[in-house]
């Protein structure tokens, strides 16, 4: 009977060891880094969706670093807290953002702003320049 034997190199074994102990912190600065990109372009794209897009974008934020119920690893991109209309009424900012974003039966218009923040090739990019930067040894 033939028999193969092959010997893995200590320093490969020891990186792959470190890249697995590090894993949750790599995914984690992984996400926050797809989410600055995201923020960004939600930012460029809210001015052509509101006409004064300034009190919209003082509740646009970045959350921190959470595990799921799945046990995944996310960061949103969200809207919170509350604003005044122009009726002088208080009213929850992520209602206004969804109202723009996907229309309302009463009649707003539909302008996505949010949707279209979401480019794959850029938040690709982003999250593999950290993948690379643990990968090749650089922290």
């Amino acid at each position: 009977m033939a028999m193969f034997e092959s010997l893995i190199p200590y320093d490969l074994l020891n990186e792959l060891k470190e890249l697995a102990d590090n894993s949750e912190t790599i995914f984690g600065e992984m996400t926050q880094e797809a989410a600055k990109v995201v923020e960004k372009n939600v930012r460029q794209n809210i001015k052509k969706s509101f006409k004064d897009s300034s009190e919209i974008e003082k509740h646009l934020s970045i959350s921190r670093v959470y595990r799921t119920a799945n046990n995944s690893i996310n960061t949103k991109v969200l809207f919170s807290g509350y604003m005044v209309n122009k009726q002088g009424k208080k009213v929850a900012v992520p209602l206004v953002v969804n109202a723009r974003e996907y229309g309302t039966k009463s009649g707003e218009k539909k302008k996505p702003f949010f949707r279209k923040s979401f480019k794959e090739q850029e938040i690709e990019k982003a999250m593999l320049s950290i993948q690379d930067r643990y990968i090749g040894g650089n922290k």
